[in-house]
């Protein structure tokens, strides 16, 4: 599955991805504003909580300038949900070929997690070329995504690094030619939410795009 060109230069350009489950749907969209408003268009929503099919319904719908990536999608309905809700792409945080298999039906741009080669050689079979790296840190970094990706490299694989990313790592995985946008949920602490601080979180948001302009890691060809 190909990934379409303008997403594929978002995320690129974007460099990261915010994640967060909301716990409301107004408190997603407030979210997506104060990210938005730091410069960090990207956002990772994951189907964990009640309402966040409801929040992805209306960031797309309301912050139509951000990027939305549907996570933690698990099963083939989900993977129609969240079309149908406006996301722009999905990604899961482990393999499930039935959800593969829908994506590509319905024209869903998708990523499924990988940790292993032998779980990336399925999806590559699949006809997958960008796959969520998870969970980055604790499987090993960069070091390990280097030697798991090596033998692979002439397929051109992209990978969505997560998993204990932090304002001190990211750079380091976008220096990476295969990893073209990295992510977390270190920028929307759940104390600020429930406190509706939006101008920390932009801060935040702010603080980590600075810094990866200052080290030049987006906007690769």
């Amino acid at each position: 599955m190909e990934f379409p060109a303008d997403i594929l230069g978002r995320m690129r350009r974007s460099g990261a991805a915010a994640g967060f489950a909301p716990e409301s749907a107004e408190e997603a969209v407030q979210l997506a504003r104060a990210l938005l408003a730091g410069g960090v268009d990207v956002i990772e929503l994951t189907l964990r909580t009640p309402d966040a099919l409801e929040g992805l319904r209306r960031i797309c719908a309301e912050v139509p300038e951000v990027l939305v990536i549907a996570g933690t999608v698990l099963t083939p309905e989900q993977a129609v949900a969240v079309k149908e809700a406006g996301a722009q792409v999905a990604v899961a945080p482990g393999t499930n070929l039935r959800v593969v298999r829908k994506a590509q039906d319905i024209g869903l741009p998708f990523m499924p997690g990988i940790t292993t080669p032998t779980e990336l050689e399925s999806v590559v079979e699949a006809g997958c070329r960008f796959v969520k790296f998870f969970p980055a840190e604790p499987s090993g970094g960069i070091p390990y995504l280097r030697s798991m990706a090596a033998p692979y490299k002439h397929l051109g694989i992209r990978y969505f690094p997560l998993g204990g990313l932090n304002l001190e790592n990211i750079v380091g995985y976008l220096r990476e030619d295969n990893v073209p946008i990295a992510g977390g949920s270190w920028l929307t602490k759940r104390e600020l939410i429930k406190n509706g601080d939006w101008a920390a979180i932009t801060a935040r948001a702010a603080e980590l795009r600075s810094i990866l302009d200052q080290a030049g890691v987006c906007s690769r060809d």
